[in-house]
């Protein structure tokens, strides 16, 4: 008798022998059991999931002698040919090879005849979607209005290929890839039945290759029976397929986000000298990465497709690494696996992948900048010891409703209690001085058109108080001063009132009577102050100094 392949000889038979789509074999149960049977199934998926198993077990549950039944004996004559594949009534088409229109018309001059043994004429077409345009609209009305006794049965992995109007007329089921935790179930399963020694580690190794497809798992165990004899481990697993051992990936993300440069590298050329795949193990460090951001997510999901040791390594990784910076990361080895492709060189691109990583990791973000940022300027406005505190207006005062909202806004007076009002005036006007001087230099600073120009002409300084800086205005003015109030626009008076003294501000807003703009006084003076600023700037200095000129006003 000649030798069959594992994935031949344990071809699931029944619904309860489907691995891995408990959604399928349900539906699929249920709807024999109460007889409500479509005419046309559709099954979706990738390669080496058990499309075609489950359109097997579904004809055999149709045209079993005890049938309709969900659990077909697979005794019968009936369910024995169908296994074997000769059955009459169950026709098995190529879909490739029979995509013409000539196909389909036979096809639908055979549909007429009545079924030879069993109960219904049973069309399974496999790889439907490469049936041409053509030969999908001759199946269009025979599809749609089949006699009774028939039944289509389409399979495909690209169903985006099928016509909608052929979608539509069939009852869809998109099979899913098989964890790799249930496919090394099913491996040590088969191994047991073989009497062969299986270890764990070569089992989710071999599960983590086949990349959830069942027939490709059982055809590596085949083929390293053939190699090993009747006992496989792991390192017969990596040797054979150039697999990466798992601890192997798990070491090498610790040392990238650890940031142990010369470590990592160390190990990409052990692997390298080994003869791994380069783009498998890029392809398994991103998988790695993508499972570290799920379990930083949601943990639980993860259950079904690892071994508790490798969970333990993701939760001790996910407390290295913030969500987005991991993020950045996967998206920086993607980029590099792509240029791998078509590199001659693949090591060489791992290895700027992985520097670079590193030292991204090592830089601070733009998030953290200005976080930093701000807690340093918040830090700036502190009052330096001894000075007074601002209190705020006490809770029985008149000002209603747009008083809170104005001083929420700091457009308030700061709300001293008299004897501190008498202390603040009296040092306004001592430092009023310094205070115009300051803020003459920040207003040549502003852009003359721009429209924070606009709005900072209706104020004027009215002094210091502590590292506040007090800018007053006219009532009239209330309007102006909320818009210049916006926290965009006093960040902007902040920084520039810090680079003319060199100190970081507080800006507070005081409405008073009598409260005069500065272009409205002195209107030659502060041109004069301008000019002299103007002259006093270094970079101007030098310019003058490099081209012997001189200034003409």
């Amino acid at each position: 008798m000649s030798y069959e392949v594992f994935a031949r000889k344990y071809r699931p038979q029944t619904f309860d022998d489907l691995v891995g789509q408990p959604h399928v074999s349900r539906t699929l149960k249920n709807a024999v059991t109460q007889n409500r049977l479509a005419h046309a199934y559709l099954f979706v998926g990738p390669r080496g999931i058990g499309k075609t198993s489950t359109a097997r077990i579904l004809a055999k549950s149709l045209n079993c002698v005890n049938g309709p039944t969900a659990t077909p004996c697979g005794e019968c004559h009936n369910c024995r040919e169908i296994a074997a594949g000769n059955s009459l009534d169950v026709i098995e088409i190529d879909g490739a090879s029979n995509n013409s229109v000539e196909d389909v018309r036979q096809l639908r001059e055979n549909v007429r005849y009545a079924p030879a043994k069993g109960r219904y004429k049973i069309y399974l077409i496999d790889e439907v979607h490469m049936l041409s345009a053509a030969a999908f609209n001759a199946l269009l009305k025979t599809l749609e209005e089949p006699p009774a006794h028939v039944k289509f049965i389409f399979a495909t992995t690209e169903p985006q290929k099928v016509l909608p109007t052929i979608l539509s007329r069939c009852q869809r089921f998109d099979l899913h890839r098989i964890p790799a935790n249930l496919i090394a179930q099913h491996l040590q399963f088969i191994a047991g039945k073989e009497k062969i020694t299986l270890e764990p580690a070569a089992a989710h190794a071999i599960a983590r290759g086949a990349e959830g497809g069942m027939r490709d798992a059982e055809s590596m165990l085949d083929q390293l029976v053939a190699f090993c004899g009747e006992k496989i481990s792991e390192s017969d697993v990596l040797n054979i397929f150039g697999f990466t051992a798992e601890q192997t990936v798990v070491d090498l993300t610790g040392r990238i986000l650890r940031g142990e440069t010369p470590a990592a590298l160390e190990l990409l050329y052990e692997q390298c000298e080994s003869g791994k795949d380069m783009m498998r193990l890029m392809s398994d460090l991103i998988v790695y990465l993508r499972d570290l951001l799920v379990f930083k997510a949601k943990p639980d999901v993860l259950d079904e497709d690892i071994d508790p040791d490798l969970k333990k390594s993701l939760a001790a990784h996910a407390e290295l690494i913030e969500t987005d910076r991991l993020l950045d990361l996967i998206d920086q080895l993607a980029a590099a696996e792509g240029r791998m492709k078509w590199a001659p060189n693949k090591k060489l691109h791992f290895e700027v992948a992985i520097i670079r990583a590193i030292q991204s990791l090592g830089q601070a973000t733009l998030d953290e900048v200005i976080e930093r940022l701000s807690e340093l300027r918040d830090g700036g406005r502190a009052r330096p010891p001894g000075a007074p505190p601002t209190k705020p207006a006490a809770a029985g005062s008149d000002r209603g409703n747009e008083g809170s909202r104005r001083q929420k806004a700091g457009i308030t007076d700061p709300g001293y209690s008299k004897a501190e009002t008498a202390r603040v005036a009296e040092t306004a006007v001592q430092s009023q001085p310094n205070a115009d001087e300051l803020w003459h230099k920040v207003l040549a600073k502003i852009p003359v058109k721009g429209f924070l120009r606009t709005l900072s002409e209706s104020i004027r300084p009215i002094g210091i108080d502590g590292r506040n800086f007090l800018l007053g205005h006219s009532p009239d003015d209330q309007s102006k001063v909320e818009a210049l109030a916006s926290p965009n626009n006093r960040r902007q008076l902040e920084t520039l009132l810090g680079e003319a003294s060199g100190c970081d501000w507080s800006v507070r807003f005081v409405a008073k009577e009598g409260i005069v703009p500065p272009k409205a006084f002195g209107a030659g003076s502060e041109a004069a102050r301008s000019v002299e600023w103007f002259e006093d700037d270094r970079l101007i200095q030098e310019a003058l100094e490099m081209f012997n000129a001189q200034i003409k006003s």
